[in-house]
């Protein structure tokens, strides 16, 4: 079952966070991992595996290094 979405009027806060993600070239080193499921957007997985492509890598550890980066900046 899915609920619809009200959209109101009301005034949103946003804070605006420091770039603290590394550049797509960084993204490049192994480690334990472990399987999960996920969706995501067709112009993000695009986007990786362009990139990917051009540097002869894997977007799946570029997404991975992302989270990870994410993870270690507020951990």
């Amino acid at each position: 079952m899915k609920k619809k979405i009200k959209y109101t009027n009301e005034a949103m806060d946003f804070e605006i966070l420091k770039d603290f993600l590394p550049p797509p070239e960084k993204l490049a080193l192994r480690e334990e991992t472990v399987k999960v499921t996920i969706g995501l957007s067709k112009s993000s997985v695009d986007f990786f595996k362009m990139f990917a492509k051009k540097k002869h890598g894997h977007y799946q550890t570029m997404i991975r290094k992302i989270l990870d980066s994410y993870v270690a900046h507020y951990h």
